[in-house]
């Protein structure tokens, strides 16, 4: 009863709360493509240009260049802002389950991702933050060789960082499977937009989240890797993987080809922050 009662308390505490947590969340959208958007416009120039590298292209990187910028510690303040925005609702739909998905294990599923991406972006909110009152980056923190190396010698590390890997190549091939049957549409209301513009938004959407998924793909099989061989040094990130398309053969076609795919995201992320159902009150 009591667990219950709490649940109900913060149901009428968000239901309060819902004009500020709904405009936190298009925020958070707003931050969250802009951070895409500059991470597929660093991978395309290190596609591109022989003196750019592909090696710092991920979250942390593209906000260490927007603190660079002159007026970057006036805007990565806001995107801090944002991001916690992002991780704030995503809370909301963990916990409170305002899109209704249900009890089955799909739908805890689901909320357990939501609940992860939370942490994600806190984390990097937490991150611009530091960034923007410091003046500067006081380090990145662990990498994902880190944590790795740090699960691999635990009993069943291997296990737990073969599963991080197989689910990330389940998400992988969600987003495959998103792109192909453009549902997200069923989360955005595009009612006042004109037909040219209602399709364009579509395809970036469906471009951009294949884009993603590519990069998933790539981040599963390394730690999947790191899991067979023992070895963290194996495991990666997205710079990581963005890197490793681009050692390939024809490697600036296809980081250009997924670093545009990026771009495309972050566009269709920031048209989320306006156009995306947020059903907060119904929380």
């Amino acid at each position: 009863m009591e667990k219950a009662r709490v649940k109900q308390e913060v149901r009428r505490a968000v239901r309060r709360a819902a004009p500020e947590i709904e405009a936190l969340a298009r925020a958070g959208y707003f931050a969250k493509g802009i951070v895409y958007g500059l991470i597929g416009v660093l991978a395309a120039r290190a596609a591109f240009q022989a003196r750019e590298s592909a090696q710092n292209t991920d979250p942390r990187g593209a906000l260490e260049r927007v603190g660079e910028q002159p007026f970057g510690q006036v805007v990565l303040g806001l995107l801090a802002l944002g991001l916690a925005g992002y991780a704030l609702w995503h809370v909301v739909r963990a916990v409170l389950d305002p899109e209704r998905h249900g009890r089955g294990p799909k739908a805890w599923a689901k909320r357990l991702g939501y609940a992860v991406s939370a942490g994600v972006h806190l984390s990097l909110a937490w991150f611009a933050l530091g960034f923007a009152l410091a003046g500067r980056s006081n380090g990145r923190g662990k990498s994902e060789e880190d944590w790795t190396a740090e699960l691999l010698r635990t009993d069943a590390g291997p296990w737990v960082v073969a599963g991080a890997g197989a689910v990330i190549l389940g998400l992988a091939l969600s987003q495959f499977y998103i792109a192909y049957r453009a549902s997200f549409l069923r989360r955005l209301h595009f009612d006042d937009l004109p037909e040219p513009a209602y399709r364009l938004l579509t395809r970036l959407g469906q471009v951009g989240i294949a884009a993603r998924g590519v990069v998933f793909a790539i981040v599963g099989g390394f730690l999947l890797e790191a899991a067979w061989t023992d070895n963290p040094q194996r495991a990666g990130g997205i710079a990581d993987a963005l890197s490793l398309l681009e050692s390939r053969p024809a490697g600036p076609w296809l980081l250009g080809a997924v670093a545009l795919g990026l771009v495309a995201y972050g566009i269709f992320v920031i048209a989320q922050s306006r156009y995306r159902i947020i059903p907060v009150r119904q929380s």
